[in-house]
């Protein structure tokens, strides 16, 4: 309790004052469309005494980075509450550091232009370079992208530093061990080709192609991160509840933040254990070479009822759902009597919960009215994949045995795990999922559980949400793009990324602010969080304050700003190496739909 009472004290006692920065070119003129970003030069007292981190259960205080986009007059205006140091950055430009603030003030600076072709490559995001390096034929490359892309980016800077062919095997081996399906025949080729390929860039720097160049926009964007966790977190998905705080889930750590924006004060809380639970549940083998996590339960999704609250947990490597009360912080678990590898997670408008089950290939329901549970049994590509999706278990039980699942054999298809992956309600109740591996879209009639297949016309189903018509949104991770379905007509059209080079995006997710007609995109690859208006077809893209930026979810608040959060694995491949949770207020927020 004194701990609460003083730092409700200090965030009470704390004072705000504004920063004003002036940025100029070398050329003496206003240099629009800096981003400029203040992070406090003493970091918050965070206790970290359970294993590094927070004790669970006690009120933290979590420091405020804020980042703006300077305007015409090349002029930026930041809110701050302490001593902050302030960093500029543009691309083409050198990174310039400022000397600490301590109160109000207006600084004045010179950002030179970088004419060192090394460092002018170095500042260029992940999928600039990823794009320039090809393992073989443009669907091995495809293929590549998919399954090498959706734990951390290709192209940063440690993936582009030098490594042998040998070391370049080893990696993608332990790779295909952590759950991706690239195919043999390509993990045959790629270490020689990445090696040479980024030999040659870090040699030939001219030969990378430029991003895309900063929008006008951004003169109205602000974005707030908070660190949570460290380098051994891995900061998965979040929601934005209607109390008002922001639930983040730390994959690798089994812990749920629960933050305050508004203060920036924060609580952790520990998943609850069972007896018999092991490192790793079943699939304990995957982690081994990991240097630390606490993931006996791999919290990976949320989602929230609209009938009390509360909050419903997928802990992937256990045979379970957790319920969190966030009134009275207590947590309930729901045993699955069927099912392996809860992942994604809704709730519908009858308080039914609905997830997907991606290794055992079904989608799980359970009646919160009745407790009863159902699972539907989604069609296999073959009675080969049937097969091998019921052996299943067997595979990881041989795997925590020492069977390096690298040595199975895999095809272009990645037959055997059809995966279903995202999953959301429509409007009229229809319940929809996205098979990554399958190619296709899966509609499950909430009375009957009768699924029907729907073939995707793009590589890489996702994640999908619905828009306030009833169609579903669905990125196709390994095209760069996302499409829209209209279940009325059957009819999809597509919308590929602005990210430039053309194609070299890996959208993870996205989500639809149904109140203002816009659909969220993560630029994954790209440290980006893309905006498209689908009546006109143009986009906004947010760049984010740190290069190697990993978005996997987006929760959008009443006003219309945005929540993400920066959740590589491992993180040390982001820039700083802290996971965060960023918030996105564009210019259109708070302004009534």
């Amino acid at each position: 309790m004194k701990r609460v009472l003083a730092l409700l004290l200090v965030s009470l006692a704390a004072p705000a004052w504004a920063v004003e920065v002036h940025v100029r070119g070398a050329d003496g003129q206003p240099l629009p469309l800096t981003m400029v970003t203040l992070t406090p030069t003493h970091k918050a007292p965070v206790d970290t005494s359970d294993n590094g981190y927070a004790q669970p259960r006690a009120l933290q205080k979590a420091d405020l980075w804020r980042t703006a986009f300077t305007d015409a007059q090349g002029r930026a205006v930041l809110q701050v509450t302490g001593e902050s140091a302030i960093r500029l950055r543009k691309p083409g430009y050198r990174d310039v550091i400022l000397d600490a603030v301590a109160d109000s003030a207006v600084r004045e600076a010179v950002l030179p232009p970088e004419t060192d072709a090394e460092a002018r490559a170095a500042g260029k995001p992940g999928n600039v370079w990823s794009a320039a390096v090809h393992v073989g034929t443009p669907e091995d490359d495809k293929n590549f992208r998919m399954q090498c892309g959706f734990c951390h980016q290709q192209g940063t800077s440690f993936v582009r530093s030098e490594h042998t062919p040998e070391q370049w095997q080893t990696v993608i081996s332990r790779m295909v061990g952590y759950g991706a399906r690239l195919a043999t025949s390509i993990q045959k080729i790629a270490p020689a080709a990445l090696q040479a390929g980024y030999a040659d860039l870090r040699k030939h720097p001219e030969k990378l192609a430029e991003a895309l160049a900063w929008q006008p926009a951004l003169v109205e964007t602000t974005i707030d991160q908070w660190p949570l966790g460290d380098v051994m977190s891995q900061m998965h998905d979040m929601l934005v509840h209607d109390n008002g705080l922001i639930y983040v889930g730390d994959n690798l750590q089994d812990r749920l933040y629960e933050l305050d924006p508004k203060t920036a004060h924060f609580t952790v809380y520990k998943l609850p254990r069972e007896p018999n639970d092991t490192l790793g549940g079943f699939f304990a083998a995957r982690l081994a070479s990991f240097p630390k996590h606490e993931s006996y339960l791999a919290l990976h999704s949320l989602a929230v009822s609209a009938k009390d609250g509360h909050l419903f947990l997928t802990p992937s490597v256990q045979r379970r759902i957790v319920e969190f009360d966030p009134q009275t912080k207590t947590f309930t678990v729901h045993h699955l009597k069927d099912g392996l590898y809860p992942h994604t997670i809704r709730i519908d408008a009858q308080d039914r919960v609905w997830f997907t089950l991606a290794l055992s290939n079904q989608v799980g329901m359970i009646d919160r009215k009745t407790g009863e549970q159902h699972f539907v049994d989604l069609p296999t590509r073959s009675l080969g994949e049937a097969f091998t999706v019921r052996i299943v278990p067997l595979m990881f039980k041989l795997a925590s045995l020492g069977l390096p699942l690298s040595v199975l054999p895999i095809d272009a298809r990645a037959s055997g795990t059809p995966l279903p992956y995202g999953i959301d309600l429509t409007p009229d109740g229809v319940v929809w999922v996205a098979r990554l591996h399958a190619q296709d879209l899966v509609r499950v009639d909430p009375v009957t559980l009768e699924p029907t297949l729907i073939a995707f016309p793009a590589l890489g189903p996702r994640r999908l949400r619905a828009d306030a018509l009833g169609n579903l949104w669905i990125t196709a991770f390994a095209e760069s793009a996302v499409l829209r379905y209209a279940p009325k007509t059957g009819e999809f059209t597509r919308f590929d990324m602005p990210t430039l080079p053309k194609g070299s995006d890996t959208p993870y997710s996205l989500n639809v602010d149904r109140a203002r007609n816009r659909v969220w995109v993560t630029g994954t690859a790209s440290d980006t969080l893309n905006v498209l208006d689908p009546t006109t077809g143009a986009w906004n893209v947010i760049p984010l304050p740190h290069r190697m930026s990993f978005t996997r979810d987006i929760e959008i608040a009443a006003d219309g700003s945005v929540y993400t959060a920066n959740g590589a694995f491992p993180a040390w491949h982001i820039e700083g190496t802290q996971p965060t949770l960023l918030h996105i207020t564009p210019p259109w927020a708070k302004v009534a739909p």
